[in-house]
């Protein structure tokens, strides 16, 4: 009986990392999105540039600080003495996205910058979670006194007047005003593993979209269907992103993919007359 040795493919991989919400390892996965860009990059250093950052930390904090000198020596260490920060020069560069490019040039967007920070908080002991705030990912510290919100593209602590203030733009777009009106908490609400690499993902398709990159946009919906098999729109995005490389036949498997699942989609009929034309392409 012959074995398979061969390496699994970037998306094999990261399928694996994906499979359970239970043991979901949120460094390595993210760490892994850079693969489709640098095919040689070595995950598991990664991971040990990491774990380097953290024994630094932890030779300069005592054993029995408390949760909030914990999170001050954190915050001088990653956002001052490190100078991690937004990339404010290039913010739709898609290596901000990337945490080994990120790890080197200490400049990301805020989600990456979070990831980095999550997993240094959480190796120090603290109870950090990421925030999928409307527009602008955040992080959270629960502390015995209270909670702390930080916004990982800046390194400040924002105030409930501050996070409020924020909020306004989104409230109003969305009609969540007077009786609409959604208590702060609920925007406030940890995000999951899961929800954060769907979001490091879609702001790479974003970018990619913008570009109209189809061939990147392809591999980036590859992933978020991995990671979301049961996001229909996806499907409709990498179909249309098919259709534009010349893919008919995989544009066609999935956009009627898209037809028969989001049967509510107010595009259905836009959907349904592209696949029309897509089969004249193939005959």
């Amino acid at each position: 009986m012959l074995l398979n040795l061969s390496a699994p493919t970037p998306l094999e991989y990261f399928s694996a990392l994906v499979q359970s919400d239970e043991e979901f390892p949120l460094l390595e996965a993210a760490s892994s999105l850079a693969q489709d860009e640098y095919p040689e990059l070595d995950i598991q250093q990664v991971l040990g540039d990491v774990d380097q950052l953290l024994a630094r930390l932890k030779r300069r904090i005592p054993a029995d600080a408390a949760a909030l000198q914990r999170l001050r020596a954190l915050n001088q260490f990653f956002f001052r003495d490190l100078s991690f920060g937004g990339n404010v020069n290039d913010y739709c560069d898609p290596d901000n996205s990337y945490l080994n490019v990120v790890l080197r040039t200490r400049r990301g967007n805020q989600i990456s910058l979070a990831v980095l920070w999550i997993e240094l908080a959480q190796g120090l002991g603290l109870h950090a979670r990421g925030v999928c705030f409307p527009g602008h990912f955040m992080v959270k510290v629960n502390l015995p006194k209270g909670q702390v919100v930080i916004d990982p593209f800046t390194g400040l602590s924002l105030s409930r007047e501050e996070l409020t203030e924020r909020l306004e733009p989104y409230k109003r777009r969305s009609g969540l005003v007077d009786d609409f009106e959604v208590p702060l908490g609920l925007y406030l609400q940890a995000a999951s593993p899961r929800d954060i690499i769907a979001r490091m993902l879609r702001n790479l398709k974003e970018i990619h979209q913008a570009q109209e990159d189809w061939q990147r946009l392809i591999a980036v919906e590859d992933r978020l269907l991995t990671l979301l098999p049961d996001a229909w729109p996806e499907y409709r995005d990498r179909g249309l992103a098919h259709a534009e490389q010349g893919h008919a036949a995989l544009a066609v498997v999935d956009l009627e993919t898209y037809l028969v699942h989001a049967q509510d989609a107010l595009d259905l009929d836009v959907i349904a007359d592209r696949v029309a034309d897509l089969r004249r392409e193939k005959s």
